[in-house]
């Protein structure tokens, strides 16, 4: 059993007796590894084959165990999965694979499997990899690509299966030419540099030395500690103030490329003639060898050889000798013997790192910083910039995707049962992806002047385009659409609300309603909104197309049933209500949905709809209405305020924390006068029907903000023996009386809510993934009241009154998203409910301010939310629905608290995150004036502006030769990102920091009391490299990692050489898996309860559900390895926990970046296991990494970094380097004093540790004065009689004890001198087993003593599981900062 106690007294209750019942096992997916790494990706540049079979430095055999067949019996609460699951059971077999000149190998398949992805696995290994065009025969019979191999006459275990190559034609050529460009690349990281094909940078092996499973076999855990270099370089050392960014990207010795061409490129001889194409010639290359040879090469059908063609004349008769292979590699091999040598030394290389360095990832990750990188010449890239081609457009016949149709059917796919949701999500998550990046790529392109307008003849910001079926608008308010709600501003902000708007109904996923693929990319100053276009749209004016919804914000409506029908199953998750507008005939309009909504067949007869903008209710605090009073909450704060625009929203997690705190109530209150109800009458209750079934509340809670209901909770305690945690608020006990008599139904949060085929039994799904059909609803989601009795009705009615429930009979809170927009007229009979919802709105706009931030704020007191740069805390405000436009109040909230000094991690991060959102609105307006040929310039002078100490920072404009003489009248052409004037060139520092000052003013109504950016960093004891990192990757610029000297009065701190690139800041939907989810926290749950076996099972299960849907790499299947490392590891099998650990760095490196907060924790986590393993030196590098990432990231100040700080010294005083280690622990004691009070149990703890390093230098007396602090604070917190207490006591006796003999033995000295007779003093170095005691309770893990049997079990169970993530499966999840077994994962924002 384990609980991150970090923050928690370590008893965890009732779990000390751990149940490991023997109750079979779960049954697992037997898709093997490799078939989930490449089921996702149907393309040949599958970066994802990877795993095959075992070259990959793992064992053949494990891989061959991985298919065994799960049987037995899951959880009884997932019985509705249970038989799902086995579906999908069938073993694999093993076949024989014969390719022309290598041995014939085996290869573990499983029946699902298709042959194409055989195919795969060949173009990966290593002595297959230069084959693309092959056909695989079995007995003279040529197997179908996309055929399953269950579906295969005659093909069993044993079965030879023939490589058998076939003639080319011209796409297999290029496909063979780019293929092996790939393999030639595949160590250069330029292309994770570029942000291209979904690469990203990973350095964990530079700390690691290559795989770590490895190493820990061959070093001797003897004689490594003579050879550990403890010493850390020394801007790492605690109080160092130097902040270098090189160390940000280690040198990797693998990268210095291993040349094995000069060049590869297609010839200017192409396409050949028609003479020659009668011959068989499909294209021509041509290459120089590294020995300087000139070669032009002819690809024919049947192969690649040597022409007699030269730069300038043409003569296409073969070379003498003439070579015909059918590899381009063979070819080249034979001319070139460097290129045989680099060649095989790469591919040994290639296969030889971990699988997770070269999976492609599911989006692009970009990196802000990047080396000076040689531009070399690459025919791949040139000729993918000059055609519009994205992903692989040549396997898909019709070139161009139609990103509707697919991103429709996909949903469109039936999902009954498992098998069925797993092949729907998993279709559903690789089209989003694929069109995201599309979109990506389109926005870009619009910006950057490559794609014609549809629209040419109007105003550059009025323009839209059409690229590769995707629609791009610009954000810009475009014939005055939103005059009334703000203009641009609005128009700038309505694009992510309609974002979020499809992602909230994606999550319903309600059958027969359609939402339109949606990206927004923000890329050079300007919003680019991409969609899927609707079919039929474009030929008809959308006055026709509309009919739901209205086109003027209101003032003409229309309405439609099938829309209202649909629009209804999403109201309850939603919470929207439904109501009647009047339009401009003053008629009563019916809606679902706010007024822009629109609904509008598409000629394929689908129901989509579109402008979601509205889709949750406003927020009053930012929306002034004339006549209208906010409650007194809200008015103390200030509010409302003057937003901006008029658009500003509630968020859906807030939504679903005030219904949930409403619901509280509710209960309370019904609960309390029932019970009265009860004590005069005991014999109502027992005629109560037996047909309801009260589920626990605990099920329903919304994933949003378990905190919102605790004070709740602590105000229900009264009625009922609440719970004190605040996970079920109610125990199902308490609650089964006053449901029953209620006859509600429970709020369900989001995406827990299955789409309602029927409305008339919603099914909700309870955590653990079983369907309970509720009570059948009447009109509007209220239950009729099963009790007759009218006083149970009244105390119902009462109640459901009293917290603003829209039916009498039940609790049903939703909103009208319409109230308080302009132009929207409502019925006059509706008037008493208008003003009933008006009062709702306030109540929550009162609730986000009055119970939700501080509820943050306390979280964060208490270190259960622990942000580390601005995203991690966005992510913490967004968790509890709260907007950033609320940090001011935020940031003034902090500075008011008594307790600020505890929470000044969190005020400098606010100041440091406000500070860069305000320069990246500036920047937002300051780049759309500059044109391209000034871009390095400005975005370096913009930053000297900002960042420099140089006063008079002087935009370089470009160098005259290159301005053009004649201005040119060309203003109809010009492109969006095209501004021509330089007025970008007079910003000073003093005016953007002015700027910056108003901006917060005016935004944040927060006041910046400092004159400049350096006053600032004095001020709130910022950093500027920090606000560089921020500020990079909000705006997408990428600069030269180098050491930048801010403070420099005399020169600039940055020229235009060092901004390398912009690149695309890009937000859209995360599809979900839910299954696996649900697994997932069913897992969490069994673990916390201490169930680690059943724990174990169901999140290696949801390991597997993630890798069906996500392929490897997702961030969820993080969280996932995370979990199960932490479990390994309290089993006891400390290299699986390293196994596991290290692909969850590894991915969180890929997938959220090298210095994302995530990764750093991961880090952490990993140089624990390390050292269990016995590598110590490995264990400090990765912890002066995760230490250098930290000060990068946050700086020193940090509660986190007593953490990392008493890690960093406990492995040093293990090593017996005593000064080194004191630095570390007496900050960690320095810093835990400060973020947790002097008197807490963490700070008893970082005493001891200190005590214990100079116990160990013989210092006894400063030994025993920070054992007795730590002594004083155990007897006044836990009492004179708890254990801890009496450790600390009995190691003060001994210290003492020590320190009596060493001065007797002094005394000796001073008396006797050279012939004292000395008693031998005992000087222990530390043992590494009470180190890691120390290690595994200041990481928040305690381990409960299990019989050997029960050990044993577990140990087997595991070991029956690792090969599933042997074959290269892998997973994690969740930005989290909290990383431990109570890990929730994050609602997506």
């Amino acid at each position: 059993m384990v609980s991150k106690t970090d923050d928690i007294p370590a008893s965890v209750p009732n779990c000390t007796a751990v149940d490991l019942a023997e109750d079979g096992e779960t049954p697992e997916s037997a898709e093997s590894g490799r078939t989930a790494l490449k089921k996702p990706c149907p393309c040949e540049h599958s970066a994802a084959a990877v795993v095959m079979n075992g070259d990959a430095g793992h064992d053949q055999a494990e891989e061959a165990e991985s298919k065994q067949d799960g049987s037995g019996d899951a959880d009884p609460g997932d019985d509705g999965n249970e038989q799902e699951v086995i579906v999908i059971q069938d073993t694999g077999f093993t076949v024989k694979i014969q390719a022309p000149g290598t041995e014939p190998f085996d290869l573990q398949v499983s029946p699902q499997e298709m042959v194409q992805e055989i195919h795969q696995v060949l173009m990966d290994r290593e002595d297959t990899c230069h084959r693309t065009c092959f056909s695989l025969q079995l007995d003279g019979n040529v197997l179908d690509n996309f055929a399953e191999l269950k579906s295969i006459e005659g093909l069993q275990e044993g079965s030879l299966l023939k490589v058998v190559e076939e003639p080319y034609t011209v796409r297999e050529a290029r496909i063979h030419v780019r293929h092996i460009r790939d393999l030639l690349k595949s160590l250069d990281p330029s292309d994770a540099y570029n942000g291209v094909d979904c690469n990203s940078l990973s350095f964990l092996s530079v700390f690691t030395d290559g795989d770590l499973g490895d190493s820990g076999k061959r070093k001797k855990k003897g004689s490594e500690l003579e050879q550990i270099d403890c010493t850390p370089p020394e801007h790492i050392l605690p109080g160092s103030k130097e902040r270098p960014l090189v160390p940000l990207q280690p040198q990797n010795k693998d990268w210095k490329p291993l040349q094995c061409l000069k060049v590869l490129t297609m010839s200017g001889w192409n396409p050949p003639p028609g003479n020659r194409k009668m011959h068989g010639d499909l294209m021509y290359l041509s290459v120089v060898t590294v020995e300087e040879r000139n070669v032009s090469i002819t690809a024919s059908t049947r192969g690649f050889y040597l022409n007699q063609s030269t730069t300038y004349t043409f003569n296409p008769k073969p070379a003498n000798p003439s070579f015909l292979s059918h590899s381009l590699v063979e070819l080249l091999s034979q001319i070139s013997p460097a290129f045989k040598k680099n060649f095989t030394t790469l591919q040994k290389k290639r296969v030889q790192r971990h699988p997770f360095e070269r999976i492609a990832t599911p989006f692009q990750v970009y990196s802000w910083t990047a080396p000076q990188i040689d531009h070399a010449m690459d025919c791949v890239r040139a000729e993918d910039a000059y055609t519009s081609r994205l992903g692989y457009e040549e396997h898909i016949p019709g070139q161009t995707r139609d990103w509707n149709e697919e991103l429709q059917t996909t949903r469109e796919l039936p999902r009954k049962n498992l098998p069925e949701r797993l092949l729907r999500e998993r279709a559903i998550f690789k089209v989003h992806s694929d069109f995201a990046a599309a979109a990506t790529r389109g926005a870009m392109a619009v910006i950057d002047g490559n794609v014609m307008a549809i629209n040419p003849g109007e105003e550059t910001r009025m323009q839209m385009f059409i690229w590769n079926n995707i629609f791009f608008s610009l954000g810009f308010d475009v014939r005055d659409h939103y005059k009334e709600l703000g203009g641009d501003a609005a128009a700038h902000a309505a694009p992510t609300n309609d974002l979020n708007g499809v992602r909230a109904y994606g999550a319903v996923d309600v059958e027969g309603l359609y939402t339109l693929g949606t990206v927004v990319v923000d890329y050079r100053g300007y919003r680019v909104t991409a969609q899927s276009i609707i079919p039929g749209i474009l030929e008809r004016e959308q006055e026709q197309s509309v009919i739901y919804g209205s086109i003027d914000f209101g003032k003409t409506v229309v309405s439609h049933p099938k829309y209202l029908e649909l629009l209804e199953k999403t109201s309850r998750p939603l919470k929207v209500q439904r109501h009647c507008v009047l339009n401009e005939k003053d008629t009563a309009v019916e809606l679902c949905s706010s007024v822009e909504c629109k609904g509008i067949i598409g000629n394929d007869g689908r129901h989509y709809i579109l402008d979601l903008l509205r889709t949750f209710p406003p927020d009053l605090n930012f929306l002034p209405v004339e006549g209208e009073e906010l409650g007194p909450e809200s008015q103390k704060q200030g509010f409302p305020r003057q937003h901006r625009h008029r658009l500003a929203c509630l968020r859906q997690e807030l939504i679903e924390a005030f219904v949930e705190h409403r619901y509280l109530l509710f209960m309370k209150m019904a609960a309390l006068q029932l019970m009265q109800q009860k004590a005069n009458k005991e014999s109502k209750t027992a005629a109560l029907p037996e047909s309801i079934s009260a589920e626990s509340v605990s099920d329903s809670k919304p994933t949003a903000a378990p905190e919102a209901s605790e004070k709740a909770s602590e105000a229900a305690t009264p009625a009922f023996d609440s719970p004190t945690s605040s996970e079920s608020t109610l125990t199902p006990e308490d609650t089964a009386e006053s449901e029953a008599a209620l006859g509600h139904e429970t709020p369900t949060s989001e995406g827990q809510e299955t789409s309602a085929t029927d409305s008339s039994a919603v099914p909700t799904v309870t955590a653990n993934g079983t369907h309970e059909p509720t009570i059948p609803e009447s009109q509007n989601g209220g239950c009729d009241s099963p009790l007759e009795d009218p006083k149970s009705r009244e105390v119902v009615l009462n109640a459901c009154k009293a917290v603003g429930s829209i039916s009498n009979t039940s609790f049903d809170i939703r909103f009208n998203p319409d109230i308080f927009s302009p132009g929207v007229r409502f019925p006059e009979d509706s008037a008493e409910e208008i003003q009933k919802q008006k009062q709702l709105l306030k109540d929550a706009a009162a609730f986000l301010v009055s119970c939700q931030i501080p509820s943050l704020i306390k979280d964060c007191l208490d270190h259960t939310a622990l942000p580390m740069d601005g995203a991690t805390l966005t992510e913490a405000l967004h968790q509890r629905g709260i907007n950033v436009r609320y940090l001011g109040n935020v940031l003034e909230f902090v500075d008011k608290m008594p307790a600020k000094p505890q929470l000044e991690h969190v005020y400098r991060i606010g100041i440091t995150e406000l500070i860069t959102r305000c320069t990246k609105h500036i920047f937002k307006t300051y780049l759309q004036g500059v044109e391209l040929s000034a871009l390095s310039a400005a975005v370096s002078h913009f930053l000297n502006c900002f960042l420099s100490s140089f006063p008079d920072a002087v935009a370089h404009l470009p160098a005259d030769e290159l301005v053009s003489r004649k201005k040119n009248k060309r203003r109809r052409n010009r492109v969006p990102g095209g501004g021509d004037n330089t007025a970008w060139a007079s910003l000073t520092p003093s005016e953007l920091w002015k700027n910056i000052a108003s901006e917060a003013l005016s935004y944040y109504h927060f006041t910046l009391q400092c004159e400049s950016p350096d006053q600032a960093v004095e001020k709130y004891g910022l950093q500027k490299i920090t606000l560089l990192r921020e500020i990079s990757v909000k705006t997408g610029i990428q600069i030269l990692i180098k050491e930048y000297n801010f403070d420099s009065r005399h020169k600039p701190a940055f020229t235009e050489e060092d901004i390398l690139n912009i690149f695309p800041v890009v937000k859209h939907v995360n599809p979900k898996a839910s299954d696996a989810f649900h697994f997932f926290q069913s897992g969490q749950a069994k673990v916390q309860q201490g169930f680690l076996k059943e724990g174990c099972e169901l999140i290696n299960e949801a390991l597997n559900l993630f890798n069906n849907v996500y392929g490897a790499m997702h961030v969820e299947i993080c969280a996932c390895l995370r979990l199960l490392a932490r479990l390994n590891y309290i089993i006891g099998d400390h290299p699986e926990a390293l196994s596991n650990q290290q692909k969850a760095v590894l991915m969180s490196e890929r997938v959220l970046g090298i210095e994302h907060p995530n990764t750093i924790q991961e880090y952490m986590h990993l140089a624990l296991y390390c050292f269990a393993n016995g590598q110590l030196s490995t264990a400090l590098k990765l912890l002066y990494r995760a230490r250098y990432l930290m000060l990068l990231v946050s700086g020193e100040d940090h509660p986190e970094m007593a953490l990392l700080d008493s890690n960093i010294g406990l492995v040093l005083h293990g090593v017996m380097e005593y000064d080194l280690s004191l630095r570390f622990l007496e900050n960690a004691l320095s810093i835990n004093s400060k973020y947790h009070g002097p008197r807490s149990l963490k700070v008893a703890l970082s005493h001891h540790l200190v005590a214990r390093v100079y116990e160990s230098k013989a210092e006894f007396r400063s030994a025993l004065q920070h054992e007795k602090e730590g002594y004083t604070i155990y007897k006044n917190q836990v009492g004179e009689a708890h254990e801890k207490t009496k450790e600390s006591s009995e190691y003060l006796k001994y210290l003492t004890q020590q320190a009596v003999a060493l001065q007797r033995t002094m005394n000796e000295i001073y008396k006797n001198g050279s012939n004292a007779s000395i008693m031998p003093l005992k000087f222990t170095a530390p043992s590494m087993a009470s180190v890691l005691e120390q290690l595994n309770i200041i990481n928040g893990i305690i381990f409960i003593p299990l019989s050997q049997k029960d050990l044993e079990n577990l140990k087997a169970e595991v070991q029956r599981r690792q090969q599933l993530q042997d074959s290269g499966k892998a997973e994690e999840q969740q930005e989290d900062s909290q990383l431990a077994l109570d890990d929730k994962l994050p609602v997506d924002d």
